[in-house]
């Protein structure tokens, strides 16, 4: 190999440490190895699904390493709470990208990875040699998922976006607007996570066509592209036909159950509950029980599209139903009746529930869930999220070691 990564690969094994954890059993996708070149959330999500799974996600970061780190407060100056899970199961290398030595290294772990994942804009990957046409050269069937804001085929292509700019642009805001009287956007960075669920699932596609073909190639992720489809399932509605089905009364796009104001979770003696009588049959019980004396003939919800159609009112009414019990009264009711409730949780109730792991460098955190489980290769925590460059000297020697099997490192 040639003699900037030799260099930066003689440093970095002076400082090799040998008490890095190996704990955790393999999951669905070991074997794999993911080169990770993205940053905050989205991508960094979608990597994470990859390494629950068993993938070796290798993360390239700058020195001191990515916003995530910083998000929020945290146990240490590198790991915040996000960082504590979205980081795990991974390998940190910091590599400076401008420099001759950091390129050189990067070439050399495209040539060991199955897939790249970036997040940066397309300009920026064209001026550091990091597109998909310059690293198949390197790795001729290589996985690469590139995300960015909007579609490479379109002239946004090169427009900064963020979850906040996809959320207006794929719908979001229009639909709370429709809800409450203004636009505006959901408190959680939904066109983010939406994003990194939908890069993960097609770099396991394209490996999976890999598997059967030997190619690879290229996946483009467009964020409002992503977050619009997901938003048009069932918001989509009536405007889908041509020409569009209007009921009376509505507009053709939305979803009018989901779209009514009353949906929300209802008061009960003690607190709050969200029961669901979804079915005809729900409706007619919990009325009937409550005491109406029409439950039996109630036009309102004698089918499935009556129910839809009537969502307002039988929200208000069951409203002002559940003052009458208490929540686990309504609770014990509604698995009695098959009618699907629940208590309200609190985000800190979430966290409550989660199991506690250590980790090497700031003791006790809480572990949240992988979002999938597997009978046979179950994944799960393997490894405790690094520090910026921690794993430098490791990775480099695995790379150098492959090298030398190649002949290319004497």
């Amino acid at each position: 190999m040639d003699s900037a990564f030799t260099r930066v690969y003689i440093i970095a094994v002076l400082s090799m440490s040998e008490d890095e954890p190996r704990s955790g059993a393999p999951g669905p996708l070991h074997g794999v190895r993911v080169l990770d070149l993205t940053r905050v959330v989205m991508g960094p999500l979608a990597t994470q699904v990859l390494a629950d799974q068993g993938a070796d996600v290798i993360l390239v970061e700058a020195k001191g390493g990515d916003t995530n780190r910083v998000m929020g407060p945290g146990p240490h100056p590198q790991l915040s709470g996000i960082a504590l899970n979205l980081l795990r199961n991974k390998r940190s290398i910091d590599l400076d990208l401008k420099s001759d030595d950091g390129m050189a290294v990067l070439r050399s772990l495209v040539a060991t990875c199955d897939v790249v994942v970036s997040t940066m804009r397309p300009q920026v990957l064209t001026r550091l040699g990091l597109d998909y046409d310059s690293l198949r050269e390197i790795k001729p069937d290589l996985v690469y998922c590139q995300a960015q804001g909007f579609p490479l085929a379109g002239e946004r292509s090169e427009e900064p976006a963020y979850d906040d700019i996809i959320q207006a642009a794929s719908g979001v805001a229009d639909m709370v607007e429709r809800v409450f009287g203004r636009p505006a956007l959901l408190p959680t960075i939904f066109a983010d996570k939406v994003c990194g669920l939908v890069m993960a699932q097609a770099i396991c596609a394209a490996l999976f066509h890999r598997e059967r073909t030997g190619h690879g190639q290229h996946v483009e992720v467009p964020m409002q592209q992503a977050t619009s489809a997901f938003m048009l399932a069932e918001h989509g509605s009536g405007a889908i036909s041509e020409p569009p089905v209007v009921a009376e009364g509505r507009e053709a796009t939305g979803y009018p159950r989901v779209l009514s104001p009353e949906r929300r979770p209802h008061p009960t003696k003690d607190g709050y509950i969200h029961l669901f009588p979804y079915l005809p049959k729900h409706y007619r019980t919990l009325f009937s029980d409550g005491g109406a004396t029409d439950a039996d003939t109630d036009p309102r919800y004698t089918d499935m599209r009556s129910t839809l159609l009537n969502s307002d009112s039988l929200y208000r009414d069951v409203r002002a139903l559940t003052p009458t019990r208490t929540t686990d009264e309504w609770l014990e009711y509604c698995r009695t009746h098959g009618i699907p409730a629940t208590r309200v949780a609190s985000l800190q109730d979430l966290v409550d529930e989660l199991p506690l792991a250590s980790h090497p460098h700031v003791g006790a955190y809480r572990v949240i869930p992988q979002m999938a489980n597997f009978s046979r290769t179950p994944g799960g925590l393997r490894r405790p999220a690094p520090l910026a460059g921690e794993h430098n000297a490791e990775i480099l020697g695995e790379v150098a070691c492959r090298g030398e099997e190649a002949g290319e490192c004497a």
